[in-house]
């Protein structure tokens, strides 16, 4: 299929078959043309000699039947047809193509009252002649085709250079030149407008992509800053004495807020580089511990809701990655199994290469499994008033960016089951 689908095979493919289908159509009309042309010219002259014979021979009843190399007569009483070869003796008046054992023959009959006569004309050889024809014109459309075929590969190949060209420069664009100037290697033609409008629009796409890096990076630097002083802040007021354990709590509450917040920047920040960093450039994270922080940072949330939390931490599981990553997706996961979920329990399980996030809520319906990454899209189960449809895009954004993978699926006995694989090309069976 994908030979059928190139330009440049299409252009071939239609130059030997129209090659193909004008030398046949070409070589039908000859042989058509020649083989009525020649029972015509045949018929009407064995006609013409058969009605100057018998005018010849009523003025001369003397005369002699023709007898040439290709052309035999016979002039015979009515009903005494002896000398006629048995082929033709029983012919009606007319002219008529005879098969015989000694080749084929066309005969025009004229049968009077008083006598009858039969004029036949050897057409062996020109039948010999056609089939001659017939293979010397398949040879001519074969070898026309061929042809055809050829020049539809150098007329294509000629054709379509400038695109291919075009195609390959355009696949070596590096996304940090600011200006492509595709133009310059074309000429003025329909290639070279093309090339133009290409150079246009990479150039609106580098500004856009670069303003809305800078714009990003400005709003996770800047963020940064403030984080900082609640951070900051709430660590001096958790290190006073006099604190009721209300207090406390609240002010624990403020300093996860302000962590996840800056959890979020650093990641955000890592999505608009598009950069993951060396394997060396980040010390070796527990993803148990991470996971444990952040259903302790949803605990507040689940108020007088029938609903537990459960970790189950028995095997370890280290990733090289930055923590601010692992923590923001777990935190997405985390947070909308506890939306969904009224009763029940949320359950994490950390094991061998994998983090799975179980959860007793309504599920997702199978037709809208494959769109949960989708931006701003949100499910029937997703109610009025429950999130904006962008977590979980961030999430598969994170996961495609470090080369892991992440699995939905609703459970055989209720709920949703999510499962991170950080080492999707390994073998930790």
């Amino acid at each position: 299929m994908k030979f059928r689908r190139r330009l440049r095979s299409r252009l071939i493919v239609s130059f030997g078959l129209f090659g193909a289908l004008l030398s046949a159509l070409f070589a039908v009309s000859t042989l058509l043309l020649q083989s009525w042309l020649e029972d015509a010219l045949i018929a009407r002259t064995l006609a013409d000699e058969v009605d100057q014979y018998v005018q010849d021979l009523r003025v001369d009843p003397t005369i002699v039947e023709p007898f040439y190399t290709r052309i035999q007569g016979y002039v015979t009483r009515p009903g005494r047809a002896d000398i006629v070869p048995d082929p033709f003796r029983d012919l009606p008046a007319g002219i008529h193509d005879v098969n015989t054992d000694l080749g084929v023959f066309k005969a025009a009959i004229a049968k009077e009252d008083d006598f009858w006569v039969f004029l036949t004309y050897d057409i062996s050889d020109n039948r010999e002649l056609s089939r001659r024809l017939v293979l010397a014109l398949i040879a001519a459309v074969l070898f026309f085709s061929l042809l055809s075929l050829a020049l539809g590969v150098w007329s294509a190949g000629r054709v379509m250079a400038p695109v291919t060209a075009l195609a390959k420069r355009v696949e070596e664009l590096d996304e940090t030149v600011e200006s492509s100037n595709l133009q310059q290697h074309f000429p003025d033609d329909e290639v070279g407008q093309l090339a133009a409008a290409l150079d246009g629009y990479s150039q609106r796409l580098h500004d856009l992509v670069e303003r809305d890096k800078a714009f990003n990076a400005d709003v996770s630097h800047e963020l940064r800053t403030p984080l900082s002083v609640i951070s900051g802040a709430t660590e001096l007021m958790l290190a006073q004495d006099d604190l009721s354990e209300r207090q406390r709590d609240r002010l624990q509450r403020i300093a996860r807020a302000a962590r996840q917040s800056a959890d979020i920047t650093t990641a955000l920040l890592h999505l608009v580089r598009s950069e993951r960093g060396g394997d060396q450039s980040w010390p070796v994270q527990n993803v148990g511990n991470i996971a444990a922080q952040m259903l302790d940072n949803y605990r507040p949330l689940i108020s007088d809701r029938d609903l537990k939390f459960k970790l189950d931490n028995d095997e370890g599981l280290s990733v090289i990655a930055p923590d601010s990553v692992i923590a923001v997706i777990l935190a997405n996961l985390v947070g909308n199994a506890v939306r969904y979920t009224d009763s029940g329990e949320v359950r994490v399980q950390v094991k061998r290469g994998q983090v799975t996030i179980l959860d007793t809520g309504p599920g997702i319906p199978d037709e809208e499994l494959p769109r949960v990454f989708d931006r701003h899209f949100r499910g029937r189960q997703s109610g009025g008033s429950k999130g904006s449809g962008l977590g979980l895009s961030i999430v598969r954004r994170l996961v495609d960016l470090y080369g892991w993978e992440i699995d939905f699926a609703n459970r055989p006995s209720g709920g949703l089951s999510v499962t991170i694989r950080f080492f999707p090309d390994r073998d930790i069976s």
